[in-house]
Order: structure tokens, then sequence, then C-alpha cells
């Protein structure tokens, strides 16, 4: 999602408690030392403006969640979204500003996340340009380094084809599908599932969201 740039998010995000602009120093190994407590740490690649993700933590106070994203105007409207539900110090969220690519230097194996949110990813259509997919197996082999043992994937996008090679992606890496659906409209897989603005705005357009959960199995 293309957005223009936003003057007051650098100033915003700056003065934000919960708000980290580089993770990648001095903070792999050490996220629960960040949030003071033994509480599951979910993440979210790719926050967009952050409803998802202050819905969750609004919902759930016992888990830990640290919403990803790399543009600044996203970032800063996010910060609003999240205190506009949880207050200007909220306790259970961290925003941080990185690149998903390299994701694999701001988390490591002593962190054991127990899931990650995947919600209607860039699809990269282009056979040259698939390997930057979220759920291609490079990322995947990542994502496991910090997993827990039994930790899991939620993943959702419009996209059929990205869907489809992403269940093989999955399978190659040690994924197992613990459950699937090619209309989550008809077919509620999740326990709670909280609806994005791009969810939203493809019902509306009659376009199916395909999701899935997907366990480490391996």
């Amino acid at each position: 999602m293309r957005i223009r740039r936003k003057k007051w998010a650098e100033k915003e995000l700056q003065e934000a408690k919960f708000y980290i602009n580089n993770p990648e120093i001095g903070y792999k190994n050490t996220w629960n030392k960040r949030f003071e407590n033994k509480n599951p740490i979910h993440i979210e690649i790719g926050c967009g403006k952050g409803i998802f993700i202050s819905t969750l933590a609004e919902k759930n106070p016992n888990i830990n969640y640290i919403a990803i994203d790399m543009i600044e105007a996203m970032l800063g409207l996010s910060k609003r979204n999240i205190e506009e539900k949880l207050g200007k110090n909220p306790k259970n969220v961290l925003l941080i500003r990185a690149n998903a690519e390299r994701i694999f230097d701001i988390f490591g194996e002593k962190d054991k996340v127990d899931r990650i949110y995947i919600n209607f990813c860039n699809p990269w259509p282009k056979s040259k340009h698939n390997k930057r997919r979220l759920t291609h197996p490079r990322q995947l082999e990542n994502y496991k380094k910090f997993l827990s043992e039994s930790g899991e994937i939620y993943f959702k996008t419009d996209d059929l084809e990205l869907f489809e090679a992403s269940l093989e992606y999955f399978k190659q890496f040690g994924f197992q599908a613990k459950n699937i659906t090619y209309d989550l409209d008809k077919e509620q897989i999740f326990e709670e599932n909280i609806e994005t603005e791009h969810e939203k705005m493809f019902k509306e357009q009659g376009i199916k969201i395909k999701a899935g959960i997907f366990v480490r199995s391996v």
C-alpha cells in the first residue's frame, strides 16, 4: 500500500516509549527482557496502520505483541492507533521499524516467538521477485530460527496464486497445515478473526479471503 509521507511521524515516533527505530542493535535474543515478563510473544510482519495489532493487544493483555513495518508513515499511524486503544504507555506492545528480509538480525532462538501473523503481504507475482514474498522458503528458514518448537504462522491473503504457492512453501520447510480455507468468510478457522483494512476492502470487492494456520513441525 502506498502512503504519503507524514511530516509528524518521525517526531511522534521518537517520543513514543514503545517504539524502537533500530531493533537490530542489541535486541536480538532479549525480547522477553524488554517486556519484563515471560508472557508469550506474537509478532506481526507488515503491521500497516496498526489496527490489527492494537485490537489483538487490547483483547489479550497476557500476550506480548511486536508490530513490524519499514515505512515511517505507516508506523506513525500504527503508533496513533495503538495509543488510542491502549494509551501512551502500552504494556504489551512494541512497535519496531525493520525490513522483514533482515528479520534474522532482530530475533534469535532465545526469543522463542510463539506466533507470527502475516496479513495481506505483497504477492510479488513476477517469478524473479518471488523470493521477496514473506512466505518464501528463505523467509520460512529465518522464521524457524526463532519460532518456538510448536510455533505457528497465521497467514491471510486475497491472492490465490500466492496462497497456493505458499502452501507448498510451508510443506517443503517443515510446517504442518493445521487448518486452511479458500473462503474465510464461510469457514472461520481462527478463534478470533480480526478483520484488517485490506480484508474489508477485498471482501467488498467480492474477493474471497484465503487463510491458513501453519505449525512448525520440524
